[in-house]
């Protein structure tokens, strides 16, 4: 992504452009900030006309008349001074915390809407960039920032008409200096610009990095290879400090002109304005203005620098978080069927039809959007209700194809999929979501409670209803182990459970939205053999009258499938019974023969160790 480096005006605009639709909900609370803000800084530029006053009056006049009204009016301007403030940077923290709140629920709930293809090729880390850190930048920019900047405009042009209106000359003093600074802040502007992008780019990396390390943190531990990602990490980190270093060396650098182009403004001040204090006392109070606007006029154009590098900033963040939110999901319900169904957030399940099961593909050709090979090629398969497919293959070969197409996670190139006897299309996501129950090979809870997890399945499920689901599927036993019970915390991802344990609650929470169609993907691969032969009955059980599809390692549990799909290389390249499999002498019998061999061998290992 490319910034415009002629352009900054341009670039702010079009970041606040993308922007005005979580702005635009609290116009009210932004003028009143503004408004605010720009009182504020006619006050603070008015106080030391206050000086100048007292100065004029009681000190050279070497009188004290009128001291009491004076005293009243200076601490009534700074009592209003704080209100005001207070105000602004009050209305300034929740636009902040509104808009920040606005960006993240519209980035989550999107994230909520894309399929499945698009996880596939961005990451955690930059996902998460985007919805946390990018909106938090953006959140920030568009209220401190904009505060800081009322303030220092409304200083600078009314230090500048007070100035000029006192005496031209000295003004004039004052202000010589800034055309160096400006010519000095568009060099130390685009270095900034570049080290600030480059800082925030290694930060990006940092969080993926981080967020790898924990979530994969079994993984390394079981590959010992803690010590090599500690190393990147630490390399990641060390060039953080480095360019972080060179940002903060610049910075030090401009502040330190700044702060010498104040000096020399004073100075210029103190030897004009002083010679002629010297031959009129009464003009010290004039002085003393001038000495306050020539210090206070500089920090202005230090914010304004900054200023130029955040709202270059904003707009990349603005870039990243627009490029989400407008990233459209390639499996989405057409504009007619959310009309009848709803959508996500707001479906209309009074016109939900009930689902019997009846899946049939129909002259489908697919391909991956990822992907260059077709994996499906004018495939045409019926299951009628009822009926159980399994899908077998060796590890890779392609076998989620198929539940993936039936779900939806990802639409057909070509042709149809049918559900009862109509096109998946004509109805909506939602509905059909709500008929599958998936129980996936690497089981995933939420944080909260059993019971909450449970109630997934079904929202106004009782207690009674959730333990008849448990015990179904044995999952009893392990909420029986839990000292809270069903009230017991799962952890996050579920990580206060076994593998085993979280499987066995995916069941239950699967069997208890009674699904017509369920979808089991390698679902027993982590559980133990004893655990699983129950499940297993239990399972062919619950799967009597539903349509079903086992994807299996394991072809001893798929023996009674009414049909194996066999898939190699993406294709399925035989389908039938057991039986007939077997009889065919292809790719089935080998997988077969050889899975049979190894559990011989295991199992005569097994009897020798014992």
């Amino acid at each position: 992504m490319t910034v415009s480096k002629k352009n900054p005006g341009r670039t702010g605009l079009s970041a606040v452009a993308k922007l005005r639709p979580f702005l635009s909900p609290y116009r009210g609370m932004f003028a009143a900030m503004m408004v605010c803000t720009v009182l504020v800084g006619v006050f603070n530029t008015a106080l030391p006309l206050f000086q100048q006053y007292a100065f004029d009056n009681f000190i050279a006049g070497k009188t004290l008349s009128g001291i009491g009204p004076f005293v009243a009016l200076y601490v009534a301007c700074l009592l209003a001074t704080m209100a005001l403030d207070y105000v602004a940077s009050y209305d300034c923290c929740k636009l902040e915390m509104y808009t920040l709140r606005d960006m993240r629920r519209a980035a989550f709930d999107h994230l909520q809407t894309l399929s499945v293809s698009y996880f596939n090729v961005n990451s955690v880390g930059r996902v998460h960039a985007r919805v946390m850190s990018d909106t938090s930048n953006i959140a920030s920019i568009v209220s401190w920032d904009v505060y800081q900047g009322g303030w220092n405009v409304t200083y600078v042009l009314s230090a500048v008409v007070i100035m000029f209106a006192l005496d031209a000359v000295l003004a004039a003093c004052v202000l010589a200096v800034v055309p160096v600074v400006a010519l000095a802040s568009m060099y130390f502007r685009r270095r900034l610009t570049a080290l600030n992008r480059s800082v925030r780019e290694i930060n990006s990396h940092i969080t993926g990095g981080f967020n790898e390390g924990i979530t994969g943190v079994a993984t390394s531990k079981t590959l010992a290879v803690e010590g090599k990602l500690d190393a990147r990490f630490f390399s990641d980190t060390d060039r953080m400090r480095r360019e972080a270093t060179r940002l903060g060396h610049h910075r030090a650098l401009f502040y330190s002109m700044i702060g010498f182009a104040s000096s020399v403004a004073l100075a210029l001040v103190l030897w004009y304005g002083g010679a002629i204090a010297m031959e009129d006392i009464g003009w010290l109070g004039t002085l003393t203005v001038f000495m306050t606007y020539a210090q206070g006029i500089m920090s202005p154009v230090q914010w304004s620098v900054d200023a130029i590098a955040d709202l270059i900033t904003v707009k990349v963040n603005a870039e990243r978080l627009s490029a989400l939110l407008s990233a459209r999901s390639d499996v989405r319900d057409s504009p007619e069927v959310i009309e009848k169904y709803g959508d996500t957030f707001r479906p209309k399940k009074e016109n939900w039809e009930p689902l019997y099961g009846d899946v049939e593909f129909e002259d489908v050709t697919f391909r991956y959007p990822d992907g260059e090979e077709y994996v499906l090629e004018h495939f045409d398969l019926k299951v009628p209700r009822g009926t159980n497919v399994a899908i077998v293959g060796e590890t890779g070969a392609g076998k989620s194809t198929l539940v993936n197409l039936v779900c939806r996670f990802y639409e057909q190139t070509e042709g149809r999929v049918l559900i009862d006897g109509r096109d998946a299309r004509e109805r909506s996501i939602g509905w059909l979501h709500s008929h599958i129950g998936y129980v996936l090979q690497t089981p995933h809870l939420f944080s909260g409670t059993v019971r909450e997890n449970l109630l997934y399945g079904r929202e106004d499920a009782t207690d009674e209803q959730i333990m008849d689901a448990c015990r179904s599927v044995n999952a009893d036993k392990v909420i029986a182990r839990l000292k809270d019970g069903l009230d017991s915390q799962v952890g996050e991802g579920g990580g206060a459970l076994s593998t085993g344990e979280k499987q066995l609650l995916s069941f239950a929470r699967a069997v208890l939205a009674d699904p017509a169609i369920f979808v089991l993907d390698e679902a027993t691969s982590s559980i133990d053999t004893l655990t699983e032969d129950l499940i297993r009955e239990a399972i062919e059980r619950l799967m009597r009258g539903r349509t079903s599809f086992v994807i299996a390692h394991r072809l001893s549990t798929i023996r009674s499938a009414d049909v194996i799909l066999v898939v190699k290389n993406g294709k399925i390249v035989e389908r039938g019974g057991h039986e007939e499999l077997l009889r065919r002498r292809g790719h089935y019998y080998r997988l077969y023969i050889e899975q049979f061999r190894e559990e011989k061998m295991k199992s005569a290992f097994t009897d020798k160790q014992e």
